[in-house]
């Protein structure tokens, strides 16, 4: 049986993490995201003896019987069976406590059989019930409002949370519209704002690295650290998501929750301890930190683009707007880069460089942390090399620093020597997929890795004025064949104060 590895957010302890008596309701069962990520993560979940006690109840419209379901989620487990007795006992055993009730979102009839299948799991002990939203963002309210009219019916002692996917909201106005409705029936602590980032090991032990290191700490700071780039490319276009991505294009995609989380946790301050409240306060005041975008900084300061027709891996692959459900002349994003000052005393004059796009040369998620070259060169020839610091957080996870060695021989030239760490080969255990980390936390009642309220607003305060000038057409949507690394005007970006992306 795996060891639980240590939790960066905890208190060292390894040995009580484990969720008991609890009922999880997932709206939109039949959906990807169940498919491809919540079935397979509570699978590992329960063979690996962290679930005990439980049901998975499935919502959605499809009309599915128990034994379908079950028959479905076989399917979803890419190889649940290997000939080995206990993996096929366990299987059968996660099979077994899987239920189904079909019904559309805003039929009452539904959420009264899901009031009776709720009270029967609470009168068992499975008192704590979890609302996993898996459902297109439209959906909320209706579901919300559902669950609200039966919440007075269930027996005593139950404890509600509810789990909501991105995007939160398509800007603030809307953003602060869903959260007050979502407060008219659940309390703060028990809403879980999931960002799937957050759950992955290499993004987590950038506080590990920067806290628990008395080596880097010191210099984590603009006198130090010329600038910061954070990178999120994929190769993928939008696939079958084209009618999601018109609505939401790259930056309230990816830059508004992902990027921004990265971002904040490179730039936060020590929190007073490892505590929800502390870390997500220390985060928050970086969002607020961030120096708003005025229309005389986007032109400068952000790039938006769509990839064309182009070429992946040998690959002919078609441009955006020819993707199924997308509208031929779409305006929609599909790369963005800008640069973000945060204006604080740590961080004051450092920029930090944001990009992410798709159809771009490889897939790569990375924070570069670029520091200050000395202040004289002495060394003949090119001199010393940037000091680079990377976090790779897909794939290959892990980081590397570059420092400057002497060159074997009679001269005194120098040449880049990279330190490297990769979690594939430093630990026994292989990091496990974010989904299992954030639904057994929310199970466990431990929002360190969701995103509070306060965050969510201080981040679409920030992304607002840049959506209202792009949906005025400024600055110009620009064009970068699928394959390359992106648009001219991304590298004018950095090229005009003497820096350079790191290559894709």
């Amino acid at each position: 049986m795996a060891t639980v590895a240590a939790n960066p957010f905890s208190d060292g302890r390894t040995d009580e993490k484990r969720a008991t008596g609890f009922t999880l309701v997932i709206f939109g069962v039949t959906g990807d995201l169940t498919r491809k990520k919540l079935v397979p993560a509570l699978f590992s979940l329960c063979a690996h003896s962290f679930l005990d006690r439980f049901s998975i109840v499935g919502f959605a419209r499809r009309a599915w019987t128990d034994d379908e379901f079950r028959s479905e989620a076989r399917s979803m487990l890419s190889s649940p069976e290997t000939g080995n007795p206990a993996e096929a006992e366990a299987l059968n055993s996660f099979l077994a406590r899987l239920g189904y009730l079909s019904s559309s979102f805003d039929d009452p009839k539904g959420y009264e059989n899901l009031l009776a299948v709720l009270s029967a799991g609470a009168a068992s002990g499975r008192k704590t019930i979890l609302y996993y939203l898996s459902t297109p963002p439209e959906s909320y309210q209706t579901i919300i409002e559902r669950i609200g009219a039966i919440r007075g019916r269930l027996p005593p002692g139950v404890d509600e949370r509810i789990v909501i996917e991105k995007p939160f909201g398509r800007g603030g106005e809307s953003a602060r519209a869903l959260d007050l409705f979502i407060h008219r029936f659940f309390t703060e602590d028990r809403i879980y704002r999931i960002d799937h980032y957050l759950g992955k090991d290499t993004v987590q032990n950038i506080l590990a690295f920067r806290f628990g290191n008395g080596l880097f700490e010191p210099i984590w700071n603009s006198r130090f650290i010329d600038r910061i780039e954070i990178t999120v490319a994929e190769t993928a276009g939008v696939g079958t998501r084209g009618g999601y991505y018109e609505s939401a294009g790259a930056l309230r995609d990816m830059i508004q929750n992902h990027l921004f989380q990265l971002l904040a946790l490179t730039a936060m301050e020590p929190p007073n301890d490892l505590a929800a409240e502390s870390i997500r306060a220390e985060k928050q005041k970086v969002f607020r930190a961030i120096q708003p975008f005025d229309r005389n900084r986007l032109s400068s300061d952000t790039v938006r683009a769509q990839y064309s027709a182009g070429t992946i891996d040998g690959v002919a692959v078609p441009g955006y707007r020819e993707e199924k459900g997308v509208a031929p002349e779409s305006p929609t994003e599909t790369y963005v880069a800008l640069k973000v000052m945060v204006n604080s005393w740590r961080w004051a004059g450092t920029p930090f460089y944001l990009r992410v796009g798709k159809r771009l040369p490889r897939r790569m998620s990375e924070i570069a942390v670029y520091f200050r070259k000395p202040p004289l060169g002495i060394f003949p020839g090119p001199g010393a090399a940037e000091n680079v610091l990377v976090f790779r957080i897909q794939p290959d996870d892990g980081f590397s620093l570059s420092v400057n060695t002497k060159i074997p021989g009679f001269s005194a030239a120098l040449r880049p020597a990279l330190m490297d760490f990769s979690y594939g080969s430093g630990f026994a255990d292989a990091p496990r997929d974010a989904y299992e980390r954030l639904i057994l936390d929310a199970l466990l009642g431990d929002p360190s890795l969701y995103t509070s309220s306060g965050e969510v607003e201080a981040c679409w305060d920030v992304i607002d004025p840049i959506l209202a000038s792009w949906e005025a057409g400024t600055p110009a949507l620009r064009s970068y064949p699928a394959g390359s690394a992106g648009p001219e005007a991304a590298r004018d970006l950095v090229a005009r104060e003497g820096r350079r992306w790191r290559k894709l």
